[in-house]
């Protein structure tokens, strides 16, 4: 049977409740800031971390967003990324000179050092945990995009930082926009008063076609050539089941009420160039009393497509963000949530919070999806039965402390090594191959 609400697990043990709010603890002592005020005068100062196509886009969407709220005014003070080339770029497009578009691997912490109120954390997903928690530490609001984190000692630390973030006052929003989206909101407050009854199981698919990739240009160094390439590297964005199935994902834990309790899977790679990355996952999730959702991803051009969620319950089923089908009549007055579009709504909902001195904080929501998808990933990789505690509490697991590399302070200590290409897992062999 489906849990109360008050006895839902939050996906960790009492035992790492407490080490993570220790943890927390002892990061606002070492932090340069302890509580966030909401500014007097309804201006606030943006700072822009990962320049990319997505980094200014969701730049974008956060200025939009100023424009539905009252008097309030943004402006953007500095932008950082790995290429100076495109922290420039990005900044011309808000008049900002060359000496606040900083590159480079600390380019983050010269912005955090800056007085910026509000930051857009847009890097490849291996940086986010370590520039999370940075930004938390110097007592910035958040917003990142998805996913936060491509292996489980990273998605802990973004859970860490958010739990800081509690303690300072501090908003953090993330990129799963259909939590903002009118359609899902409304879907998602029907399941949660029983519209459909107990979830006992379901599916949710992310499919489509290939992504673009980069060719390594001659003398170019391995990191610089990660970054540019970062969607074909694990490593880097935590396989297409993390950085693109993670929106999916992170509905199924939305509407369930928790994480899986364990992933069993297989996937393989075909047609892919460049990187080490898998072209498609299928992975059995069993959440518990008897529910299990299946989630499939592929990315492979010319096959059949698909982005959706469907779940059964024992009243009736709904896909993820309508088409509703109740077989028990029920009486539930679903509000009317914002028409805004979700991508400019996110950031609505995060500065509206912040203005009001009730800061949203998202934070576990988004490592728990990501924490997932690396579940499902690394039981597509090796062909084992991976459990959730294997990831959050069992420090006795191989997979606890699978630390992919190069890491994030590999990148700023100049020490990169790219894993070669076209060599990806074998699952049952614990090797990779060359195609």
């Amino acid at each position: 049977m489906k849990k109360k609400e008050s006895e839902k697990t939050d996906g960790f043990s009492r035992r790492n409740f407490i080490k993570t709010s220790a943890a927390g603890m002892a990061a606002v002592l070492a932090g340069k800031s302890v509580v966030f005020a909401p500014p007097a005068n309804r201006t606030m100062r943006v700072g822009l971390i990962g320049c990319g196509g997505r980094g200014n886009g969701a730049l974008g969407n956060c200025m939009e967003a100023a424009k539905h709220i009252d008097g309030l005014e943004l402006e953007v003070v500095a932008t950082a990324d790995w290429f100076k080339s495109r922290a420039e770029n990005a900044g011309k497009r808000y008049n900002l000179p060359s000496s606040r578009c900083f590159a480079g691997g600390d380019a983050y912490k010269k912005l955090l050092d800056m007085d910026v109120d509000v930051v857009v954390i847009a890097t490849s997903p291996n940086f986010r945990p370590v520039h999370f928690e940075a930004a938390i530490k110097a007592g910035k609001h958040v917003f990142m995009e998805k996913p936060v984190a491509v292996d489980p000692p990273g998605g802990r630390k973004i859970i860490e930082a958010g739990e800081l973030a509690k303690t300072k006052g501090l908003g953090v929003v993330a990129g799963t926009q259909r939590r903002h989206e009118r359609s899902y909101r409304r879907t998602a407050y029907a399941v949660k008063h029983g519209a459909i009854g107990d979830i006992r199981g379901g599916c949710v698919w992310w499919c489509g076609g290939a992504l673009w990739y980069k060719r390594k240009n001659t003398g170019e160094s391995d990191a610089d050539y990660m970054v540019r390439n970062w969607v074909s590297f694990t490593e880097m964005s935590g396989d297409h089941i993390v950085e693109q199935h993670v929106h999916n994902l992170d509905i199924a834990n939305w509407y369930i009420g928790h994480p899986p309790k364990t992933a069993l899977g297989f996937g393989g790679r075909a047609r892919r160039k460049t990187g080490n990355q898998f072209d498609f996952h299928s992975v059995d999730l069993d959440y518990g009393d008897g529910c299990h959702i299946h989630s499939m991803c592929r990315q492979i051009n010319g096959t059949d497509g698909g982005v959706k969620e469907f779940f059964a319950g024992t009243e009736g089923t709904t896909g993820g963000g309508g088409g509703l089908k109740s077989t028990k009549e029920k009486d539930i007055d679903i509000p009317d949530f914002p028409k805004q579009g979700a991508y400019v709504q996110e950031h609505i909902d995060l500065l509206n919070s912040i203005l009001k001195g009730k800061p949203l904080n998202e934070a576990r929501n988004v490592a728990e999806a990501t924490l997932v998808a690396i579940m499902g990933r690394i039981s597509t990789y090796t062909g084992k039965l991976v459990r959730w505690s294997d990831l959050t509490e069992n420090e006795d697991s191989p997979w606890y402390n699978l630390t992919l590399k190069p890491t994030a302070e590999d990148f700023e200590k100049g020490e990169v090594e790219a894993p070669p290409d076209d060599v990806a897992p074998i699952p049952g062999a614990g090797e990779r191959r060359r195609r």
